[in-house]
């Protein structure tokens, strides 16, 4: 986590200066593929989106890692980081897709807004942040070795609640309109279900032509409900139902999936909205099964690359 920190604040303070690449072999722990990755920090600036209403645009801090020895175009996938930022998470997953070919681009949203993270340091929206994904579609798809035919977002916590967010027919809209890339997968850590379709903005009524993965655990203390996730795909048309899926992991909790020690803290957004105490808490069970969920999903995504419509 340092190290990415370190190279955020690098780059904010010198956007102009260049970066040589480092590279390195990533394995997977879902698998048994090694890979050589070409790791950059780079930066992009957000595009606005009619969602996120006026805004303007920032520069975006993101750690690039694209598979070096890739025959032709890579598939890649946006990473988006929780209200804690960036940690654990995104290098865990983002080796994982490396080692199996998928390029990866993990973002420092709150290093562009040098904001600390938490409840009371982040934006007050999750719309806020999602032009930051808007401008890193318009990267991807610049970059040569990246196949923009097949991008996925990534996101847990904060960063799940953009991906779900992008995966609705609308914000998905806006988002291939203002970057010219509709990502064809998207995957949501604990993204706060109980929310959709009852907090002003955040609707998820009908699916863009896109696949979606959700995974929570079934002691989340922001649902205090495991059905919460697999009530709110239910009610989806039965057309996109078929393209959604909901993994409750038995046991877990927020934050399941790092490497962190367990931390409390107050949210707003704990207890369906009631606010309070709550907890994220690492489960090694959990979360080298949602390692290798997460790497399934993707492989198979981007092996299919077109979709039914909505």
């Amino acid at each position: 986590m340092q190290m990415y920190k370190i190279m955020a604040i690098s780059l904010l303070l010198g956007c102009a200066l260049p970066f040589a690449a480092a590279q390195g072999e990533v394995a997977s722990s879902a698998g048994d593929s090694v890979a050589t990755v070409s790791k950059r920090l780079v930066s992009f600036y957000s595009q606005p989106l009619p969602s996120a209403g006026k805004s303007t645009p920032i520069r975006v801090p993101a750690v690039l890692s694209l598979p070096a020895n890739a025959t032709g175009p890579a598939p890649a996938v946006v990473i988006l980081h929780g209200s804690a930022g960036m940690d654990s998470r995104g290098p865990l997953h983002g080796g994982d897709l490396n080692a199996r070919g998928i390029a990866t681009l993990e973002l420092d949203m709150w290093g562009a807004r040098r904001l600390a993270g938490g409840a009371k340091g982040r934006p007050p929206r999750v719309h806020d942040t999602l032009p930051d994904l808007a401008g890193a579609l318009v990267y991807l798809a610049a970059q040569p070795g990246v196949d923009s035919h097949r991008v996925g977002v990534l996101g847990f916590s904060w960063g799940g609640a953009q991906a779900m967010l992008a995966a609705s027919a609308s914000i998905n809209d806006e988002l291939e309109q203002a970057s010219g890339v509709r990502p064809v997968a998207l995957a949501a850590f604990y993204p706060v279900c109980w929310g959709y379709n009852r907090v002003p903005g955040y609707n998820l009524k009908h699916l863009a032509p896109a696949r979606l993965l959700v995974l929570v655990g079934e002691k989340d203390q922001y649902e205090d409900d495991p059905t919460a996730c697999t009530t709110l795909v239910s009610s989806l048309p039965a057309e996109d139902q078929a393209r959604a899926q909901v993994v409750v992991y038995p046991g877990a909790e927020h934050g399941f999936n790092g490497l962190e020690a367990v931390q409390e803290y107050k949210d707003p957004f704990l207890h369906r909205g009631q606010g309070g105490l709550g907890r994220s808490a690492p489960d090694p069970v959990a979360r080298e099964a949602s390692r290798k969920a997460v790497v399934a999903f993707f492989t198979d995504s981007f092996t299919t690359t077109t979709v039914s419509g909505r």
